[in-house]
């Protein structure tokens, strides 16, 4: 089915309802969020429409004004929709209000909450560096090129992310680290999954970085970083895959296509708050892309 085209009028209108809908649903969650986990708990037993009802005003999910509507006969599956909305109501008594570098112990409680319900390492500083923040807005990149020739026509592994991706188009230059691969017969899984889930990081501002050049190129290289939108709970692994946005844009990294898609940042203004935090996976255990909550 072809994707609608809404005009700019709609889009404002529809964000601004979206931005009082989540004030809404983050107040009902802070007043009633033990009876609320309680009766979600009970989901089974609900009926589909019942259960519709109470996510409909309960959870801070991003609001769709498009969004198909779901039967009883369809049988939807609430589970993953109940962990990120619990996701959503403890980070929003963690995160302040504006969008700012965290405060320590902010910091703390946020690493511990993601680290618990993802049950991965996640950390803000490993071996000695750190970035300059860990929250901030994040914007839309282009893709990059893998290889030496690579092209937005021969970029993609299927049909469908050209049709969804092409119209993102590709960057002039290489990223910071260059080629992710020599050349299209080389170019492993691995290479095409970085490039997909890559994001462009504000390196050049890690305390020390100036100083240290070559040994903080090196660190950040590919290094894996967990993405959370705080108003979904919407989470993708990825790799730090270029250096930028530059400062004068107000935003502090930059996201792949695919990354911004599964954010959930492609509402009209591609940017959006996310917190972004280091893996530590020295074993290269965890895979890149969309990460559930436990």
């Amino acid at each position: 089915m072809a994707q609608k085209n809404y005009k700019p009028h709609y889009e404002h209108l529809k964000n601004k309802w979206t931005e009082q809908h989540l004030e809404l649903q983050h107040s009902l969650w802070k007043r009633h969020r033990k009876s609320l986990r309680w009766f979600a708990n009970r989901s089974k037993h609900l009926t589909a429409s019942a259960l519709s009802g109470l996510l409909l005003l309960a959870s801070p999910i991003s609001a769709s004004i498009s969004a198909p509507i779901t039967t009883a006969d369809q049988k939807p599956e609430f589970t993953d929709l109940d962990k990120d909305t619990f996701l959503v109501s403890d980070l929003y008594t963690v995160l302040p209000k504006e969008v700012r570098p965290l405060q320590q112990e902010e910091e703390q409680r946020v690493i511990s909450l993601l680290s618990a319900r993802f049950g991965i390492p996640v950390k803000s500083e490993i071996d000695g560096k750190r970035l300059e923040r860990n929250y901030g807005l994040i914007g839309a990149e282009q893709h990059l090129m893998r290889y030496p020739g690579d092209t937005i026509y021969s970029h993609f592994e299927s049909e469908e992310d050209a049709r969804i991706h092409t119209s993102s188009g590709m960057a002039p230059g290489r990223g910071a680290w260059g080629y992710f691969a020599s050349s299209r017969e080389v170019m492993t899984e691995e290479d095409i999954q970085r490039e997909r889930y890559y994001i462009a990081v504000q390196t050049f501002l890690a305390p020390e970085f100036n100083s240290k050049v070559a040994e903080y190129r090196d660190f950040f290289k590919y290094r894996k970083m967990l993405l959370v939108n705080p108003y979904t709970g919407k989470s993708i692994v990825t790799v730090i895959g270029d250096a930028g946005p530059a400062v004068w844009t107000g935003k502090r990294l930059g996201g792949s296509p695919e990354v911004m898609q599964y954010l959930g940042r492609v509402d009209g203004s591609l940017k959006g708050p996310v917190l972004f935090f280091f893996i530590d996976d020295p074993e290269n255990k965890v895979p890149l892309g969309p990460m559930h909550v436990l």
